[in-house]
């Protein structure tokens, strides 16, 4: 019984996604911000994530790929966080890669894991080609990536590339972007478009009470100001790239797990999972008739501040001198 409730338990373990959380993505520039490292849900970080999983713990702002030592993060409970300064204003990205692990797990676990986590197609092959009372050891590693704004000022390192070997690359800057717009995004598997890929794309609606000024907030006190909706499932075309609507405001997350059968004597499998989170803020809805009427004319040429008041004077200084001399 003990080692069945050991291989349950290292099954959930490693078959939980991981993700890259702010309580809020818009941070001040030069302040301190806290990031949180989730290893379970998108809501729930089940346990932590030892410093030497990490291969690449880096961020990436004004053209300059920063590593991020170990010793900046630490535990709290079953989550993973990260504090640091922000620099100057800009779009920012920051990124973790871990190293693989292996797992073996029975035929019939292995079946629920892919059916429970979104891996249909390997879970389709093994009924096709009549495997599922098939054991497995599976090789894994997770890829993860959040991209930020810290002040106003928009900047190109939103579609940085951070040479994981699986990882989602936005196509435009989700902080230029509001409810009502379209988001690209390409998916690269060791650095090439991924097709046909299955996604889940989720999102978060931040409580109206929520505010942007970069204050921190308890990940509890951010629960209670969230609301979740249904997850998207969409597959990547031929050249690897995603269309979705944004059609709220709120946190964004993009998740997917590739999986490859292997010929090896130790291995079966091999899977590489990615995520990427984002977050849409508030705005008018963008509208193809977005100008009004009102705005049509606010473009018109204007009387120049300057010469009226040049003239104005000329005006005044006449009259003073007619009436002086009239006098």
């Amino acid at each position: 019984m003990k080692k069945y409730f050991l291989l349950f338990l290292v099954i959930a373990l490693c078959s939980h996604d991981m993700f890259l959380k702010f309580d809020d993505y818009f941070l001040n520039a030069d302040s301190q911000a806290t990031l949180q490292l989730f290893n379970g849900t998108f809501d729930k970080s089940d346990n932590v994530i030892d410093r030497d999983r990490m291969l690449d713990a880096s961020m990436v702002a004004h053209g300059r790929r920063i590593v991020i030592d170990s010793s900046q993060w630490y535990d709290k409970e079953t989550t993973t966080f990260l504090d640091f300064k922000t620099g100057d204003p800009g779009t920012y990205v920051l990124g973790v890669s871990t190293a693989p692990r292996n797992i073996e797990m029975t035929a019939d676990k292995f079946n629920d894991y892919l059916e429970h986590d979104g891996v249909v197609d390997m879970l389709l092959s093994r009924k096709r080609n009549n495997q599922l009372d098939q054991d497995v050891n599976e090789k894994y590693s997770k890829h993860v990536k959040t991209i930020f704004q810290v002040g106003d000022q928009l900047t190109n390192d939103w579609k940085t590339e951070l040479g994981y070997p699986i990882e989602f690359v936005p196509l435009e800057n989700p902080y230029d972007l509001h409810a009502g717009h379209e988001m690209r995004v390409k998916l690269l598997l060791s650095g090439e478009p991924l097709a046909n890929q299955l996604v889940l794309i989720g999102h978060e609606v931040m409580d109206k009470t929520h505010t942007h000024d970069g204050s921190t907030h308890s990940h509890e006190d951010a629960e209670q100001g969230h609301t979740h909706e249904g997850q998207l499932e969409l597959r990547t075309d031929s050249n690897g790239i995603l269309n979705f609507d944004i059609t709220e405001s709120g946190v964004w997350h993009l998740r997917t797990i590739h999986m490859t059968e292997v010929e090896d004597v130790e291995l079966t499998h091999e899977s590489n999972w990615a995520t990427l989170t984002f977050q849409i803020g508030d705005g008018h809805e963008h509208d193809d008739d977005s100008h009004s009427h009102d705005d049509a004319h606010s473009h018109e040429p204007e009387f120049p501040t300057t010469l009226f008041l040049i003239i104005s004077l000329l005006v005044v200084l006449g009259l003073f001198l007619f009436f002086k001399f009239k006098k």
